[in-house]
């Protein structure tokens, strides 16, 4: 009879390579490392943005290759194409600006009749007062002819004359030095950008070689991931903001907000920021419904106009265009935003969660940067079993119940059972095994496990109701089962977990624990009506005595049918053999796993006879 062994929890199988650990040497790397991104950021800065747009660009290129294309004329053409569009964009921006800057003074008689009014709804509040006079006063201050009181009279004005004593050439550097740099910067990323694309393939090969020739399939999976991945977040992400902004800007332009292209465009960008950009979108175009108009209509349309756009935004186009992740935790975008606007400013809020994604896909594989897949993935770093076996250690029955029905509703409860409750309970029974989890531990753990099951008893009758509905055959009907636990609370929960698979098929199951084995409450057992027994086992090499009760189930009981689960096979180089061990003993079936489990108890035949003890055969041979 084969041993159909349950494979061992994906925890305890050997990893290829060594676990990574945080050491005192990598955190000082990662420190200088930082240090010299945040001192060379007028470097690293402009390759990261060409590094972050030549991602997003090469689908385009190799488009145009595909089609026929020179290399260097389908590059030019989209970097041409991609920074006539960044230009326009700009030049619209800074026209709208202009524009707005210009009607400012405009403004000021409007945000203090709104304050007027408010001070007169609240009944002279003093905070608003004051705030109406500091308002009057920085109106008067700066010219706009708004007096600092109300009926105070104004001075006349004062004629001045502005004398600037110096050169022409002074003044031309004041004016043209501090265009230099960003246009230097713009012009620099324009220039790593076409070479990038130019020399892809070349970049390719070198990175390869520097990351190591041993594993070049690996290396090249890197180059595509990251590649692909930046690509297709920058891309879905900028589709997004076009049919974010576009709304945007059309409805500031129907209501009246002024200047409503430049918010419109300013939304776009704003977007790429991670979580806080659609509120920062929102703010401007408040403040200047505010000021734009005495009354408070304009204020509540636009506020009314994002909420609308954001609802329909986060809930239906996002989903449906976000059909692969970027692979980042939410978590991790915050935290990466956090570092990388530390490092280099408002730019690098933009760059932060394409630069993230480059880092988690060098963590998924290549092990030395395993720790970034850890600490930024979005896919769980624990397994399910090792989830639940740490939710189970700690008592949160909540969590681990939640977890549970997460799962079934992809899954029958069997099969849950079998990947993940009993690999749970085979982690736990290791650690106790070795010393880790003490006896206390062991039964909380056993506890919080019953009371997971008793929040799973629904699931049994639901699985029922829906096999009857579509009249399914059932393994288990007109079966009486008995299942119980061998020798401690880890092993009645286990006999629960086979009891709730076997209910599920329709047979008639009772649950008894370990305790019941004892002389003083065997009658319990051997006086119910059953047609099988199964003895559950969590330890790979239970000692002889466990498995002794098969015989004394038989002796009291003949005329039932008495199993065994164990629920691990031994491990390699163990000189005993439980299952053959309990075969000898008597018992009628020994077998590991649900499925063989189920399978062995649900099936039709007789009890076997009990073989004669070693007692017996001396006398017989004496005789």
């Amino acid at each position: 009879m084969g041993f159909d062994a349950v494979p061992r929890p994906a925890d305890q199988l050997p990893h290829d390579h060594a676990r990574r650990r945080m050491t005192l040497t990598t955190l000082i790397a990662a420190t200088l490392i930082a240090a010299v991104l945040h001192i060379g950021r007028e470097v690293f800065l402009p390759l990261a943005f060409a590094m972050i747009i030549a991602f997003a660009l090469t689908p385009a290129v190799s488009f145009l290759r595909k089609r026929g294309l020179p290399n260097l004329l389908a590059v030019l053409s989209v970097v041409t194409v991609a920074f006539a569009v960044i230009g326009v964009f700009m030049l619209v921006v800074a026209l709208q600006f202009g524009s707005l800057a210009r009607e400012l003074p405009t403004f000021q008689a409007n945000i203090v009749t709104k304050l007027e009014s408010v001070q007169e709804t609240g009944s002279g509040n003093g905070v608003l007062n004051r705030l109406r006079h500091m308002v009057s006063d920085i109106g008067a201050r700066l010219g706009a002819g708004l007096p600092a009181e109300p009926g105070a009279q104004q001075d006349k004005p004062v004629e001045v004359q502005v004398v600037d004593g110096r050169d022409p050439l002074t003044v031309m550097q004041d004016m043209v030095l501090p265009l230099i740099r960003p246009v230097a910067a713009a012009g620099l990323v324009i220039v790593v950008v076409i070479f990038m694309l130019l020399e892809r393939d070349e970049l390719r090969d070198r990175l390869i070689r520097l990351v190591g020739t041993n594993d070049i399939h690996k290396s090249t999976q890197v180059m595509e991931d990251a590649g692909s991945r930046v690509a297709r977040y920058l891309l879905i992400q900028l589709a997004v903001n076009i049919i974010y902004a576009v709304p945007i800007g059309v409805g500031l332009w129907v209501i009246g907000v002024p200047n409503a292209a430049l918010w419109g465009a300013l939304t776009l960008v704003l977007r790429f920021v991670p979580y806080v950009g659609s509120i920062l979108a929102a703010v401007f175009p408040l403040a200047l419904a505010f000021a734009a108009s005495p009354g408070w209509s304009l204020v509540l349309w636009t506020a009314a106009l994002f909420i609308v756009v954001e609802l329909i935004t986060s809930n239906i186009v996002e989903p449906w265009l976000y059909g692969s992740r970027t692979g980042v935790s939410p978590l991790a975008i915050i935290v990466a935003a956090i570092f990388w606007t530390w490092i280099w400013g408002p730019m690098g809020l933009v760059l932060s969660t394409p630069l993230t994604v480059c880092l988690v896909v060098l963590g998924r594989h290549i092990p030395q940067f395993e720790v970034f897949n850890i600490l930024f993935g979005s896919e769980p770093v624990l397994a399910p079993q090792s989830r639940l076996y740490q939710r189970l250690l700690v008592g949160d029955v909540v969590e681990s119940t939640f977890r549970a029905q997460e799962a079934l509703e992809e899954q029958y409860l069997a099969d849950y059972h079998r990947d993940v409750g009993l690999p749970a309970l085979l982690l736990a029974q290791s650690d106790y095994e070795r010393g880790i989890v003490d006896r206390d531990q062991e039964q909380r753990a056993a506890a919080a496990a019953m009371r997971l099951l008793d929040e799973l008893e629904a699931v049994v009758s639901d699985e029922l109701a829906e096999a009857q509905a579509d009249e399914a055959p059932l393994r288990g009907a007109g079966r009486r089962l008995i299942c119980i636990g061998g020798q401690s609370g880890l092993d009645d929960v286990a006999a629960r977990m086979l009891a709730q698979a076997a209910s599920a098929e329709g047979a008639e199951v009772a649950v008894l624990g370990h305790v019941d084995l004892a002389p003083s409450r065997f009658s319990a057992l051997t006086g119910a009506k059953a047609d099988c027994v199964v003895l559950s086992l969590l330890d790979a090499t239970p000692p002889r005595v466990a498995l002794l009760h098969v015989r004394r189930i038989k002796s009291a009981a003949p005329h039932m049918r008495v199993g065994v689960v164990i629920w691990q096979e031994a491990p390699p180089g163990e000189d005993r053999d439980p299952a053959r061990e309990a075969l000898e003993i008597g018992a009628d079936f020994c077998v590991s796993g649900m499925a063989p489990a189920l399978e062995a108890a649900f099936a039709d035949a007789a009890p076997v006879p009990l073989p004669p003890t070693n007692r017996r055969r001396a006398r017989s041979r004496r005789t």
